[in-house]
């Protein structure tokens, strides 16, 4: 039995999906049309009989009403033709009674039996004249039976005919399954076959712009299989965004790579012939060297930085955001010593904690305080704000803003600041790689927060950092 399981599921697997399911779908049909051809099968073959039995017992009601009172005889003994009466006799149950003539019906022990009252009248077959009977034995009184027979030979032929005719309904039914059941598979699996076809076009072409066709109709009343080819097309195009990006990452960082790294190569010759150079210009070469090893360093570390998609949990910890902003807001003064910096922390703000890695906090407020003080003019305050929004104070929304008083981001430019590489035109004589915003928005959301950009009131850029309410500590219990 395991070997014939075996089998059946070594069977399954190498079939593929749509045979499997035409199989099912036509042995699931075919099995109601064997089913009902059968049903109607025995309910033909018994209402043929149910109505030679009724016709056995007019006969024989008939036969007692003419016959009442007479003695064991034969009645009627022409039943071997079909216009003829049935034939009938009566029978006592003591064989010493029986006429002189013999019976022409079969005279069996349960025939006396049912003469003498001991068993009740009952249907049975038999064969006489080379044709088959139906016969009944039924009481006749006072210690005799009546017999009563027809030809049955009609009945078994519309029994034959009615097996014949079922079965060829039985067996166009079984074709019509397999048909239906093939057409159902093919068109219940087409979307299947389409995305088959699809991904196995992805993966031989790599080109992940290509997409399942799905049929017309309104989108709430999709089915199973057109829901999941819908969710395959929607896979297929974050996957096809992801590619893009990653081809566009690789772009932007060979093209901001390619200029540092000539410039090291240069100033590394350079130097390979210091005896040819003057003392002045081994020091230059020399400074050259160590400002594009530092920019290279912190532009691949940029790029290590933006390959995280979120924070270790093992790092976080509650932080109070206020002594984050005091720390970078301090530490860009002393970078940027031309460009005031303003820190103003409202009422409730200066409690407010969330989780977080401090260090990765304070590089997204660097990474702002930085983009604010090189677009500021000399002398402009770049101004910090901290406040609290909604009820609760404290463990309500939090909003950090910081505004410069420069040029502000062009309307052209604004869907695309936190971009990777991306550099406005404004921008593109300034240092920097073009990541620092693109860093800064990674690490906002990290930390379940979102980080805007805008316009500020009266000129300037305004970005905006809005952490949602503070979760309640949940309480554990023994």
């Amino acid at each position: 039995m395991s070997g014939v399981r075996r089998l059946g599921a070594r069977w399954r697997r190498r079939r593929p999906l749509r045979t499997r399911l035409a199989l099912a779908a036509s042995a699931a049909v075919a099995l109601v049309a064997v089913g009902v051809c059968a049903a109607a099968f025995f309910v033909i073959r018994y209402e043929l009989l149910h109505q030679l039995d009724l016709s056995l017992t007019q006969s024989a009601t008939r036969v007692i009403q003419e016959n009442r009172g007479e003695g064991p005889q034969v009645v009627a003994g022409e039943c071997r033709y079909l216009s003829a009466p049935a034939c009938a006799q009566i029978v006592p149950a003591d064989p010493a009674a029986d006429p002189g003539e013999p019976y022409p019906l079969p005279v069996s022990p349960p025939v006396r039996e049912v003469a003498a009252g001991k068993r009740a009248p009952y249907y049975s077959n038999v064969s006489r004249f080379g044709q088959p009977l139906r016969m009944l034995t039924t009481p006749f009184g006072d210690g005799r039976a009546l017999q009563v027979a027809l030809r049955a030979d009609p009945v078994e032929k519309g029994v034959r005919q009615a097996a014949v005719l079922l079965a060829g309904v039985g067996g166009v039914g079984v074709l019509l399954a397999g048909l239906l059941g093939y057409a159902v598979s093919r068109a219940g699996l087409a979307p299947v076959a389409r995305l088959t076809s699809t991904a196995e076009r992805i993966a031989a072409t790599r080109d992940p712009r290509h997409r399942i066709e799905l049929p017309a109709g309104p989108p709430g009343r999709q089915d199973e299989v057109t829901r999941l080819a819908a969710s395959f097309n929607t896979m297929l195009g974050e996957l096809e965004q992801s590619v893009s990006s990653q081809r566009r990452l690789v772009a932007d960082a060979s093209h901001e790579l390619r200029t540092p790294l000539t410039a090291l190569r240069t100033n590394a010759e350079l130097l390979a012939r210091g005896d040819r150079l003057t003392p002045a210009q081994r020091e230059r070469a020399s400074a050259a060297l160590g400002r594009g090893i530092r920019e290279v360093t912190g532009l691949v570390n940029d790029l290590i930085e933006l390959a995280r998609d979120e924070e270790p949990l093992p790092l976080l910890e509650d932080v109070r955001i206020v002594d984050v902003a005091e720390h970078t807001v301090a530490t860009a003064r002393t970078h940027w010593p031309q460009t005031p910096f303003l820190l103003d922390v409202g009422a409730g703000a200066a409690q407010a904690v969330r989780p977080g890695v401090p260090a990765r906090l304070a590089r997204l407020l660097t990474n702002l305080l930085d983009n604010a003080a090189k677009f500021s003019p000399p002398g402009t305050p770049v101004e910090v704000t901290l406040r609290t929004y909604g009820s609760g104070g404290s463990a309500g929304g939090l909003e950090l803003t910081v505004r410069d008083h420069g040029p502000g981001i062009p309307a052209a430019d604004l869907p695309y600041v936190f971009d990777r590489f991306y550099r406005a035109e404004a921008a593109r004589a300034l240092p920097g790689s073009g990541l620092g915003l693109a860093m800064a928005r990674q690490i906002a959301r990290a930390h379940g927060a979102e980080l805007t950009a805008g316009a500020a009131p009266g000129g300037g850029a305004l970005f905006t950092l809005t952490f949602g309410p503070q979760e309640p500590a949940r309480g554990g219990g023994q």
